[in-house]
């Protein structure tokens, strides 16, 4: 689950967007869901590789 309602294009076409940034996108276990914060563009990305898999960096927190 996402928690942006909006896409960046330019962060999801740009080669070198993490250049800068962070590597991994980062996402929130809360209560048994996960969500994204931050790093849809990544998320994107991945899908229209047709990749299956994508790192993340997780924060677990408790209920």
């Amino acid at each position: 689950m996402t928690t942006k309602a909006t896409l960046d294009l330019g962060a999801l076409l740009a080669e070198d967007s993490t250049f800068f940034g962070d590597l991994f996108p980062h996402v929130v276990l809360w209560k048994g869901t996960m969500y994204l914060e931050d790093g849809l563009h990544r998320a994107v990305r991945t899908a229209l590789h047709q990749r299956t898999i994508l790192h993340a960096r997780v924060l677990v927190l408790d209920d």
